[in-house]
């Protein structure tokens, strides 16, 4: 698909990749100085929403750059001007809710670095989109990196093929604790109640047994989630038939509060865990953030992840069927 809409002009960032031939980020400017408002800018993205959802499967992470995108307000009409249906994020990530549709991202201490994933990869229903707007730029670090998902794939296929093949054909189980209420000290500190939206034990099952996930009460009044199986690698319509590197076995292996191992209980070679990881870091592609940025993300097709930075560092989201 060739870039034809004249209401944007395709720009430059720091950091930009091109993977198989399209710029990853593709950077989208206004085309006119007297464009960059929001009234300009939801009339563009409205007029050509068929369009954009096909240059976002292509590019799989468009940045919006230049536009005069303020707040919280202004980043869920771009959210609602695409008419996407909403999915309610599901995760051990703290988060707290903004306005309608826009929670702010991970609130762990902004030192950690958060791991590479597939928003919501271990739920049976992943968003199709994930939407990122830049309220306050870190005064340094804090990128938000991703990594086209196919390229892992290609590249474990070239150097472990039985053990990919092996861990695809018997799926992967993963396992989890959780406190009952948030810790905002941890990355992973939501407790359970807030990701199941209720204090009550039995519900809470329902409502993991709904998401593909079985409960372990644990003495301390936490829980341990065990998931499974689940793949390894998945295709998507739309994406070139790629094999897309769809779990997140490097972030949880081996971890305090989480495992990852076969669906059969094997254990995963250390090594190719090790070396996955090493490939992901050389895949990854980051930008410096700016004021006013909405990053679109195919997260079907991409990992992303978030870089230590010094505060402060305010990032919003939304995540879309």
């Amino acid at each position: 698909m060739e870039f034809s809409c004249k209401d944007f002009k395709v720009g430059k960032c720091q950091g930009q990749k091109l993977v198989d031939g399209e710029s990853m980020p593709l950077v989208l400017q206004p085309r006119e100085a007297d464009k960059a408002d929001m009234e300009s800018l939801l009339l563009a993205l409205k007029t050509n929403k068929d369009w954009f959802e096909q240059l976002i499967m292509k590019n799989s992470a468009v940045l919006l750059r230049g536009f005069d995108v303020k707040n919280a307000q202004d980043f869920n009409d771009i959210v609602e001007a695409f008419g996407w249906d909403d999915i309610r994020y599901v995760g051990p990530a703290p988060r707290t809710h903004v306005h309608k549709r826009v929670w702010t991202a991970n609130e762990g201490p902004l030192s950690e670095f958060i791991y590479y994933h597939h928003e919501m990869v271990l739920i049976k229903e992943s968003p199709k989109t994930l939407l990122l707007f830049c309220e306050v730029p870190p005064p340094e670090g804090g990128e938000t990196p991703f990594v086209p998902s196919f390229r892992v794939t290609e590249r474990m296929l070239e150097e472990f093929p039985e053990a990919v093949e092996e861990m695809d054909a018997k799926g992967l189980q993963y396992s989890f604790t959780a406190l009952s209420k948030n810790d905002t000290s941890s990355m992973r500190g939501r407790g359970w109640e807030d990701t199941f939206g209720t204090s009550d034990r039995e519900e809470a099952e329902r409502r993991a047994k709904a998401l593909g996930m079985n409960l372990e009460w644990l003495p301390n009044g936490g829980v341990k989630a065990v998931l499974g199986p689940r793949s390894l690698t998945r295709v998507f319509d739309g994406r070139k038939g790629r094999r897309m590197w769809f779990n997140t076995v490097v972030g949880m292996h081996g971890k305090e509060i989480s495992s990852a191992s076969m669906a059969d209980g094997t254990e995963i070679p250390e090594n190719v865990v090790k070396r996955c990881g090493e490939i992901i870091e050389e895949e990854s592609i980051q930008f410096k953030w700016e004021k006013g940025d909405v990053a679109i993300f195919d997260n079907m097709a991409l990992l992303h992840g978030r870089r230590p930075s010094k505060p402060p560092r305010r990032v919003l989201v939304a995540t879309c069927k």
